[in-house]
């Protein structure tokens, strides 16, 4: 698996369009005591959850994907500039379709359908951010639970976990 990055964080802001990228991150970072880098960051893995959900509609259509709740915030307020997010989802993402939101929380998930579950699930997507945007950093743990778990508590390296291959 390469881990050279093929779609950038600048590449992502030109999707959501500065001047709303701008505001989605002024609003964050003034509701926030962390530093303006980390919320910026916050706003891009949002933006790669959008990217895969879009671009992988037949393969991640329906399934869990274990962001951080501060992202899940970010969805909310991108969904709320109705006519901006409708246009990033159906006009600027790749699948061009509108990306609906239901929000569950990761405890809620691991107990139905369960932890296998959210595990095989886990190991479609990992593979196909890895393609897109690169292997997992450290700035990235912070926001996705399953990749932080991986590392933090089964001891996979990042490299490890950006060699995971794709679930059939």
């Amino acid at each position: 698996m390469t881990t050279a990055a093929r779609i950038s964080p600048e590449d992502l802001e030109d999707l959501l369009g500065a001047a709303l990228y701008t505001e989605v991150v002024t609003h964050f970072d003034d509701k926030s005591a962390a530093p303006r880098e980390f919320v910026e960051r916050q706003v891009t893995e949002c933006l790669r959850y959008l990217y895969l959900v879009s671009r992988y509609r037949d393969r991640l259509s329906g399934l869990f994907l274990p962001v951080e709740q501060d992202i899940d915030e970010i969805w909310h307020y991108l969904i709320l500039q109705t006519r901006e997010y409708r246009a990033l989802c159906e006009e600027r993402l790749p699948g061009h379709f509108f990306i609906e939101h239901r929000s569950i929380a990761y405890e809620d998930y691991q107990q139905e359908p369960g932890r296998e579950q959210a595990l095989e699930e886990a190991l479609r997507w990992i593979p196909l951010y890895c393609r897109e945007f690169g292997a997992f950093d450290e700035g990235a743990l912070p926001h996705w639970t399953m990749v932080r778990f991986l590392h933090e508590q089964m001891g996979l390296s990042l490299a490890a976990i950006a060699a995971l291959e794709p679930m059939p």
